[in-house]
């Protein structure tokens, strides 16, 4: 039976033997990320009023590519954390915040795309920016942290917000006409004033939510972001954190070169999601660079904070090793 199976299918299913598969092991990045959760849950910082805050590295992350290593290694339930952060998530969908609150727009994004129903649809739609530059677009959050809270970010958050559309179950979408309604069309035109001068981080996200919303992106647009994407491949297969800028330059930040991980990760993962099932040699490449950057014991993939140096162990010291381990494991599971 085994030799009818991919190796990435043994890989999955003998993950439980410490060292056993080449490629990487499944079953360590999941313990990496339940542990991390845990911690995340406990950090007074992230669990105001017992509602921990869903973060775009920590917590987005966590709740895209955990079900999916739970699917591969046949987990039966959620786990706790899963069921935590939508509780958070769920639980603030009724509040009546001022509508300019940075949090209230990225949670109506995050809620729209994790829980998606009438009400989260309805609400994601009612909160989003009605008149002026960032007419089609929400508030973000703007701490000068790259790359998801710089003022760019509102960009990121958009394209989120169309990630979220172009994913809403087909009953909700077609009951409703979801994607003809004029607030969709307002974040179409926005995406498309706002998309130059953008981060290739940020341009990348847009492309990953094209993949679900194809208006969301004129066709040759796409064309010449996937040529430019590849074209900044490093001959390993991964690509550097610079090549995903331009970003301002952090004094204050560990600086490397060469392929890094998030970068890597997110960008694999994006690219596999514009062409399904194509075997691409480069992309190919990317994934290979992925299975030999695990940890071979700590279960995560290693990127450093884009903004400060933090001491080791800490919190924040690991936020980006979050975000790299969940991409690096929805592009290698090929969600």
């Amino acid at each position: 039976i085994a030799k009818m199976m991919t190796r990435a299918a043994v890989c999955l299913m003998l993950s439980f033997l410490p060292g056993w598969c080449a490629d990487w092991n499944p079953r360590l990045a999941a313990q990496f990320m339940d542990r991390r959760q845990k911690d995340w849950f406990a950090w007074p910082r992230a669990n105001r009023d017992a509602t921990p805050c869903v973060s775009c590295h920590t917590g987005i992350t966590y709740l895209m590519a955990r079900p999916a290593l739970r699917k591969a290694l046949g987990e039966p339930e959620p786990t706790i954390y899963e069921t935590g952060l939508l509780e958070s998530l769920r639980s603030r969908v009724s509040k009546r915040e001022p509508p300019a609150a940075p949090g209230i727009g990225v949670e109506s994004i995050l809620a729209a795309l994790f829980l998606p129903n009438t009400a989260t649809l309805d609400r994601l739609l009612a909160l989003q920016i009605k008149q002026g530059d960032s007419k089609g677009s929400w508030n973000w959050f703007s701490l000068k942290d790259d790359p998801w809270e710089v003022p760019e970010s509102k960009f990121f958050g958009a394209s989120m917000a169309a990630l979220a559309i172009g994913s809403a179950p087909a009953p909700e979408r077609d009951r409703r006409d979801l994607r003809d309604r004029p607030e969709v069309k307002d974040l179409v035109a926005y995406l498309e004033r706002a998309r130059t001068g953008q981060p290739l981080h940020n341009r990348l996200t847009l492309l990953w939510a094209s993949s679900r919303l194809p208006v969301a992106m004129p066709a040759a647009a796409r064309r010449a972001l996937i040529e430019e994407v590849w074209q900044k491949q490093e001959a390993d297969g991964g690509w550097s954190i610079d090549s995903l800028g331009p970003f301002e330059f952090k004094p204050e930040a560990q600086h490397t070169t060469g392929s890094n991980a998030y970068a890597t990760a997110f960008t694999a993962y994006v690219m596999e999601q514009t062409a399904p099932g194509k075997a691409d040699p480069k992309l190919a490449k990317a994934l290979a660079w992925l299975r030999r950057h695990q940890d071979p014991e700590g279960g995560y993939w290693h990127a450093d904070s884009m903004n400060h140096v933090y001491a080791a162990g800490g919190m924040e010291s690991q936020f980006m090793r979050d975000a790299a381990t969940a991409y690096a494991v929805l592009a290698l599971l090929g969600r």
